[in-house]
């Protein structure tokens, strides 16, 4: 029985114009990038096919992929309402899409996931880009899209629970 199992993880950054992803293979401490992109919808289109064309294109990449666990960057609300619900939808699909498979979806706030990429909860988009080229020297990220998105894989690989053992010590204690 190997004492570290491998799992690949897929890290989503939803938007309604781009949704990024990337996948990693993560052994023990090891990561291992192996595929990352962006899906877009059509801005001309209206809001309920623009979220099919995010659904259909996630729908390939867990196809392509087979991802076992799933990160999704929790959105933020800004000033704009509209924006930020319409954005919501897109993240609701981004959710939807691992969760019909029964994939593990763990979420994380933007600060947390800054923190644990480079230290910083306040990181700009320049230092994200470098430390993934550090954690992850063979990627090549598609767009900035699919850089935030290795960045949620890179948090789920560092703090998500990929064995249960919180789960399972929950269970215990009850």
């Amino acid at each position: 029985m190997s004492t570290n199992p491998s799992h690949r993880l897929i890290g989503l950054d939803p938007g309604l114009r781009f949704t990024g992803w990337g996948v990693i293979d993560v052994t023990g401490p090891k990561l291992v990038h192996v595929a990352n992109g962006s899906i877009a919808s059509k801005q001309a289109d209206p809001l309920p096919t623009r979220l099919l064309q995010i659904e259909s294109g996630l729908e390939e990449v867990f196809d392509a992929w087979a991802p076992d666990h799933a990160g999704v960057e929790q959105t933020f609300v800004n000033r704009d309402g509209a924006a930020t619900l319409k954005l919501g939808q897109a993240r609701a699909v981004c959710l939807l899409v691992p969760a019909r498979r029964n994939i593990p979806v763990h979420e994380y706030a933007p600060n947390f996931i800054k923190r644990t990429v480079t230290g910083s909860g306040h990181a700009a988009k320049e230092q994200i880009a470098a430390m993934i080229k550090v954690l992850l020297p063979q990627a090549r990220a598609a767009d900035e899209h699919a850089a935030d998105a290795l960045a949620v894989a890179i948090t789920l690989a560092h703090a998500g629970d990929l064995g249960g053992r919180l789960a399972q010590a929950l269970e215990v204690g009850k």
